[in-house]
């Protein structure tokens, strides 16, 4: 009995150290200064009128590329549906106040695990719903696509699989955000194995771990909260079909499509399919990294290989 009272002792005491920790990173963290300067592309071109168009190329080149007549944009100034868009694009997103916010703290963040980082000028636009490439990067330009945010349930969206639309809302830009710059951060996968594909995705989910403190686990992912709960309980199961099916170290580019992808399910080929979520060999690779991390650095989760870092994270899925 006494032992026992010893051994929840010294676990309590590891589990306040660790909370302390976390704090004091935090508060680091709270201090590093972030200036951020969001531009209303949306708004300035939703709201322009045709005369005003010389000022806006003027203003903005990179939107308006030189090989198109500006009959182009004309047409789409005066076009129903695009204004139809703007409209909704307002009423969701009227301020920019809660994304400025949200972006400091991510910033603030990378910031402090990466010191070169340098803050983006970011510039919110419409796409015509181009959901493939919502958030881009580039340089020291970060592009945010709100018509792909409206809201899972928005009309604009009929016609779009629901595995995508279900993540074409407010909550999942900054994690999107996120993922483009973990991208940024992640090496290249330089392996053709399965197992190399699951540790990049790890890694990228990782950083996000550091980045988004407060962001809910699915939401990193991209997972409902069901999804994600099914995903830790058939977390065995899964890890013992890829073993069983020798698929950590196979060069078989089918498994890119069948675990990795998105997708609205992942492809075991068994009756568990249309319960699980796609992309079940990012969520193993997150464990994996997560395993990995505990006993090693952040240099060397991006510096290690693939293939070291599954050997040194001794990974065992979880009961």
């Amino acid at each position: 009995m006494f032992l026992m009272k010893k051994v929840f002792l010294l676990i309590l005491m590891a589990s306040l150290f660790a909370c302390n920790s976390k704090s004091d990173v935090e508060k680091e963290i709270k201090k590093i200064p972030i200036d951020i300067e969001i531009v209303r592309f949306d708004k300035e071109f939703g709201t322009a009128k045709v005369e005003e168009l010389p000022e806006l190329k003027r203003k903005f080149p990179a939107f308006f590329p030189k090989q198109y007549n500006d009959s182009i944009w004309v047409a789409k100034m005066q076009d129903t549906l695009q204004q139809q868009l703007y409209a909704e694009v307002i009423k969701k997103y009227p301020s920019e106040e809660k994304l400025k916010n949200e972006l400091e703290s991510l910033f603030k963040h990378i910031d402090f695990y990466f010191p070169s980082f340098n803050t983006p000028l970011v510039i919110t636009t419409t796409s015509d719903v181009d959901y493939r490439d919502k958030i881009i990067l580039a340089d020291s330009l970060l592009v945010i696509k709100l018509d792909t945010y409206l809201g899972s349930e928005h009309f604009f969206y009929q016609g779009i699989p629901n595995y995508v639309v279900e993540n074409m809302k407010e909550s999942q830009i900054i994690s999107d955000v996120a993922s483009v710059y973990a991208q940024k951060y992640t090496p290249k996968i330089k392996s053709r194995a399965f197992l190399a594909q699951m540790i990049y995705y790890g890694r990228i989910l990782y950083l996000k771990d550091l980045w988004l403190p407060e962001v809910l686990n699915n939401e990193k992912i991209g997972y409902s909260k069901e999804q994600l709960i099914w995903a830790q309980e058939n977390e065995i199961e899964i890890w013992r079909n890829f073993v069983e099916n020798e698929f950590l170290f196979s060069t078989n580019p089918k498994l890119v499509s069948r675990f990795i992808s998105p997708a609205p399910f992942s492809k075991f080929y068994l009756e568990i399919d249309n319960d699980s979520p796609g992309m079940i060999g990012r969520y193993l690779g997150w464990q994996i990294v997560r395993s990995f991390i505990k006993n090693n650095t952040l240099e060397e989760l991006l510096t290690l290989s693939e293939e070291e870092i599954f050997n040194k994270s001794k990974y065992k899925p979880k009961k």
